[in-house]
């Protein structure tokens, strides 16, 4: 069952969290916005799909510039983070209904909305790098793959059980505490700054789970659902902070396991078969 409350952090201990909506929104107001959600969140996935059904899992980038491999990372990331970082969304952008109508408040909520995307496509930048210049290598030394994979795995699940993960995932399973403060930003761009802060913490939460779509693969359609599911339980489950943890080492035994275990590492072999071709 999940558990949600809203009261405040007690020493040493994670907070339980607010982010299903409790407490930030009424019951009829929720549903509304978990629907909004949805349509959202389901034309980013069809389009993930579908791109990956015609590029496969492969080595590196695939052959794709940055601006499309940026505009496909960024439909990537709302499809997988949307449901996690709803609460505050839909709370803030409520904030914003509340005190703008019209075009001012059409302008107040994009700007919250690319803050937060714009975060995303930054870290996109720092990824394209590492998977251009781990797919250069698989390319020259085809066995340097499985040393990849291990290290990948290796740097995910020691970030899983480090401070800034922790620090970083308390913030996203407390956002009524972080949009009390969130009010406090002062104006020009306030909305802008609000989207900027919450997504460089969002980053800072789920940086690790990215790191494994270099062994995984990053258009592995059944990875990038399974870290989704772990991405929304993590922040929403009153038990998240355990599971990045049992998450870590679960990463820990494959960094091991990966350099004898091919298997483990589809996206660091050569040539994989799309899947239509499957």
């Amino acid at each position: 069952m999940w558990h949600f409350r809203t009261s405040g952090l007690l020493p040493g201990r994670s907070p339980a969290p607010t982010g299903a909506g409790g407490g930030l929104l009424p019951a009829r107001e929720l549903a509304v916005a978990w629907s909004l959600v949805v349509l959202i969140a389901v034309p980013a996935w069809v389009l993930t799909v579908g791109q990956a059904r015609d590029m496969g899992v492969e080595p590196g980038t695939m052959g794709m510039a940055l601006p499309l491999f940026l505009l496909l990372w960024v439909t990537m990331m709302a499809a997988m983070m949307l449901p996690s970082m709803a609460p505050v969304a839909l709370t803030w952008v409520r904030g914003i209904g509340r005190r703008s109508s019209g075009w001012s408040r059409a302008g107040r909520t994009l700007e919250f909305v690319g803050g937060y995307l714009l975060v995303w496509t930054a870290f996109g930048m720092p990824a394209y790098a590492a998977l251009a210049v781990t797919g250069n290598l698989v390319d020259d030394h085809p066995a340097a793959g499985r040393w990849i994979g291990s290290v990948a795995l290796l740097l995910a699940g020691l970030y899983q059980l480090g401070p800034l993960k922790n620090v970083c995932l308390r913030h996203c399973r407390d956002p009524m505490g972080q949009l009390v403060r969130y009010t406090g930003f002062r104006q020009p761009a306030r909305d802008l700054r609000v989207g900027l802060h919450h997504g460089g913490y969002c980053v800072g939460c789920c940086a690790g789970l990215m790191v494994v779509l270099v062994p995984l693969g990053v258009m592995n359609v059944a990875a990038m659902a399974g870290l989704a599911v772990v991405i929304f339980v993590e922040k929403l489950w009153s038990r998240g902070p355990l599971l990045a943890k049992v998450v870590g080492f679960v990463f820990l035994v494959l960094a091991v396991l990966a350099p004898f275990q091919d298997w483990l590492l589809p996206g660091l072999r050569e040539s994989a078969p799309s899947m239509d071709g499957m």
